[in-house]
């Protein structure tokens, strides 16, 4: 049984460079023991569910003129830039006009973790990110059970 729990961002984490007193982090961890960049790779490989959200999501935010398929960039994993590689941690993002994100894959003592940054820049940064918490939660967690699946 793939047991995915809810964490705090672990200490260790570069991530921790960006939070500020108002920013949204969540964490979450499962059994595996994986190289970061093959984790973040089953991570963005989302499965048909989480592709139709995303559609929809493109939809909505194209009028907008919200990024959708996020800057260009030599290295990416999706459509996430890379920002750090290291043995222990990936991480990834950009900033959009609404609000600026980064995914942190860490390996840490046979465990794998999703940590989610979110700096809002203004109340429609905060409205996006309320509307879609409960469908990131549901992807990072499926995408953890993926993580652990495939180790």
């Amino acid at each position: 049984m793939t047991r995915v729990r809810k964490i705090d961002l672990p200490i260790h984490s570069q991530l921790w460079s960006r939070v500020g007193p108002h920013d949204f982090v969540d964490c979450y961890t499962v059994a595996a023991d994986m190289p970061p960049r093959r984790a973040a790779e089953i991570i963005t490989s989302f499965p048909g569910w989480a592709q139709f959200l995303l559609l929809i999501r493109r939809w909505v935010t194209t009028p907008f003129g919200l990024s959708n398929d996020g800057p260009e960039g030599k290295d990416k994993v999706g459509i996430f830039p890379v920002e750090i590689d290291t043995e222990g941690e990936l991480i990834a993002g950009f900033n959009d006009r609404h609000l600026d994100f980064r995914v942190s894959v860490l390996r840490q003592g046979g465990q794998v973790s999703l940590a989610t940054w979110v700096h809002p820049h203004n109340i429609g940064g905060q409205l996006y990110l309320r509307m879609i918490l409960p469908f990131h939660i549901m992807i990072a967690r499926d995408a953890l059970a993926r993580v652990n699946a495939a180790d």
